[in-house]
Formats: C-alpha cells, structure tokens, sequence
C-alpha cells in the first residue's frame, strides 16, 4: 500500500509536466481522483480475504459513476465556467468512493487521509471554476453512500484465547493470539 501512494505522489509532483495547462491544483486533483480509488481497488488485491473484497470495490465504484453521470445528464446543470453536466462532480464521487471503501474496509486510521485527500480533489473542482460546493457535496455524498452499501469491513483472522490454572502455591495464567 505504502508503495501505491507513492507512485501517487510522485505523479503529483510531475503533474506540472502532464497537465501543463492547468494549475497545479486542478492537475493534482485530476491525478487524485483516480489515484484513491486505485490505491483503493489495489488494497483488495493485496490484502487477503475471503469476503471478495475487488467485488465489494467494484459494485461500489460502479454504483457510484453510474448515478453521477446519470444525474450529470438529467440535471444539465451549466458549470461555472460554462459547460455543461456540473452536478454532481465526478471527480468528487470518485475521490469519495475511493476514500469511504478505505475507511469502511481499514478503518479510520486509513480513512482519515483518505478523506482529506478526497476533500482536497472536491477543493481542487471549485478552485478550477468546474464547480460550485453543492456540486462537490453531491459528488461526495454518491460516493460515499455507494461504498457503504457494499463493503465490509476487514476482518483479520485473528483469535484470542485465554486460559488460567491455579493451585495453592501457583497461578499460570496463557493468552494464545494467532494472526
């Protein structure tokens, strides 16, 4: 996983060179919002489970682009720069799909800077004028209702045992944990 955000980060720093057009704001949350659901996506092929965790990931994030664009179209909604299809963000859903699936799946130790890595591509949407914050926080509630539907939270198998023995002159106590 440390690996994965590394390449992340990397590609932020060289965002300049690909996205040379935009600023390092929009670049960084374009790369971002398919980053976090890639790291995502990612932690379920790494990390073994018997809950078919790519499945849960890929429900959610098909739930989530499904209802994003077809609201896009629905709504119509001019953006603020003038095109077309601004609500719900996109970016946003997608950053936010990637994030909640983290949190939900390991825990708030991993969704904290999950979040705040989707909150920053939802920043990066308005700074650019792509959106305004009602955008933003459709796109972010999609997201994270779409993963919560479909993940579950990661269970090591882990177990504990304890057990005790005594007599008069002795007490053994034995905790067993097996990973």
């Amino acid at each position: 996983m440390k690996r994965l955000v590394l390449i992340i980060l990397l590609g932020i720093l060289n965002s300049k060179v690909s996205f040379s057009q935009k600023t390092f704001i929009e670049s960084s949350g374009d790369i971002l919002q398919i980053g976090i659901p890639a790291i995502a996506f990612g932690s379920t092929l790494l990390v073994k489970a018997n809950d078919k965790p790519h499945w849960q990931f890929v429900k959610a994030f098909g739930t989530s682009f499904v209802v994003t664009h077809a609201l896009k179209r629905i709504i119509d909604k001019k953006r603020p720069d003038g095109g077309l299809h601004s609500f719900p963000s996109g970016h946003t859903s997608a950053a936010f799909t990637g994030a909640a699936f983290i949190q939900k799946r390991y825990g708030w130790e991993y969704g904290i800077p999950a979040y705040l890595l989707a909150s920053y591509v939802g920043y990066s949407r308005v700074y650019a004028d792509r959106h305004d914050i009602y955008d933003v926080a459709a796109g972010a509630a999609i997201g994270i209702i779409a993963s919560y539907l479909f993940t579950k939270p990661y269970k090591k198998n882990n177990t504990v045992f304890l057990s005790g023995t005594f007599n008069k002159n002795n007490i053994l106590l034995s905790l067993n944990y097996s990973l």
